[in-house]
């Protein structure tokens, strides 16, 4: 039984539950961003670059061969394309710069925000070290 409940406890624990979170929230946020990259950002790149489409940049290595036909069945099977697909790593490239400029963006505001929860003097409870002191001296008098 101890095994299991030491289980739950990691999992209940306040990292775990905010990791969970941000893992969730993170792959939301790369689908938008990925969709704006996509749909929004490269279009227009592209247009300028005389109607280049990305996701179609490659490089062919080996041209495909389709199937050969007999009577309607395949008597030779096809022959994948192989081509170095270098627009997409383009299009990732973009996704990952845009995710972290966000993210360093989110970050140099969080900062601001412990800056200013830093700067804010923490009034001491209580006695202060010269009270305490003079306390003590006191006491030894009597």
């Amino acid at each position: 039984m101890g095994f299991v409940s030491d289980f739950k406890a990691f999992l209940m624990k306040g990292e775990i539950v905010n990791l969970a979170t941000a893992v969730i929230v993170g792959g939301a946020f790369g689908k938008i961003v990925t969709s704006f990259t996509n749909d929004v950002l490269m279009p227009p790149i592209g247009l300028l670059l005389g109607k280049v489409d990305f996701k179609n940049l490659k490089v062919v290595l080996q041209d495909g061969i389709p199937p050969v036909m007999e009577n309607g069945a395949e008597k030779v099977p096809a022959v994948a394309e192989v081509a170095l697909n270098y627009g997409a790593f383009i299009q990732t490239i973009f996704d990952f710069v845009i995710i972290g400029f966000c993210i360093f963006m989110v970050l140099k505001a969080y900062e601001k925000t412990k800056k200013k929860e830093e700067a804010v003097p923490v009034t001491p409870v209580g006695l202060t070290q010269e009270e305490l002191l003079i306390q003590i001296r006191d006491l030894l008098k009597k």
